[in-house]
């Protein structure tokens, strides 16, 4: 307890971590989602995660190679996690709009659709979902 209580809290072994299947809506409680699936990304990645931190002003840093224990896919797109300053050297919040683990991972969710590499993303993937209904309205009439 002594060792713990002499750690500054600006030391990057006490940053938070945050792993994508925190984030995952794809994911269960039990795989390891941990904010509502309402609120919650399709598949986001530690960079989206790191990119969207810094944006707002976090100290973070990124560890690509580190896995999620409950996740048993290996693919690159699973692996990093983020680490994030919550706390200042005096124990001060470093910023006052996130002052839980639980309010970064909220916003995070949040603002990574806004991204540039999602809405770029979505914007293509909109016009398919829209020529795939006409085509299943069509099927539908060939039926009857």
């Amino acid at each position: 307890m002594a060792c713990a209580a002499a750690r500054s809290p600006a030391d990057q072994d006490r940053f938070i971590c945050i792993y994508p299947a925190y984030l995952n809506n794809k994911k269960t409680i039990a795989e390891g989602r941990r904010i509502p699936i309402s609120k919650a990304v399709e598949n986001p990645t530690a960079t989206e995660i790191q990119d969207v931190c810094l944006a707002v002003g976090l100290n973070v840093f990124l560890e690509k190679n580190k896995m999620y224990s409950r996740e048993w896919n290996r693919d690159v797109q699973y692996k990093g996690r983020v680490r994030v300053q919550l706390k200042q050297e005096d124990g001060s919040l470093c910023l006052v709009q996130f002052p839980s683990r639980k309010s970064v991972m909220l916003y995070a969710a949040e603002m990574i659709p806004k991204l540039k590499t999602r809405t770029q993303k979505t914007g293509g993937g909109d016009q398919s979902l829209q020529q795939g209904e006409g085509s299943k309205k069509g099927k539908g009439k060939k039926k009857k």
